[in-house]
């Protein structure tokens, strides 16, 4: 079974740095893209970043260049970093990735949720 676990999530104060991290783990063949899309309350989920297998990134229309996605293959891991965190960023933020499982099921999956608060 294909299970996301993401972490690093947590109460920072405006202008502070934060990393999350996200791991597939499960009987994985290949994870194609892998990436992070937030939650604001009363709000749509909407992408924040995305990183294919290849490390071609792609950035939703609301993120500035305070972030950055990255990935490692190896340990099929997902990050994204940001920078100067404003209140706005609060959310939570949702780990998702599309992977083909050994027994050649492909599918799209998502993580529980890790909650970032930004106090100002």
């Amino acid at each position: 079974q294909v299970q996301l676990v993401e972490s690093g999530g947590g109460l920072v104060q405006a202008g502070e740095s934060l990393k999350l991290s996200c791991t597939v783990s499960g009987k994985i063949l290949i994870a194609y893209d892998m990436g992070w899309y937030r939650q604001a309350p009363g709000k749509a989920r909407e992408l924040v970043a995305s990183v294919s297998v290849g490390g071609i990134r792609k950035y939703g229309d609301p993120v500035d260049g305070r972030f950055t996605v990255s990935r490692a293959n190896a340990k099929n891991t997902v990050y994204l970093h940001i920078d100067n965190l404003k209140p706005e960023d609060t959310a939570v933020y949702y780990c998702k990735a599309e992977i083909t499982q050994i027994n050649g099921a492909r599918d799209v999956y998502w993580g529980q949720g890790t909650q970032v608060t930004v106090s100002s």
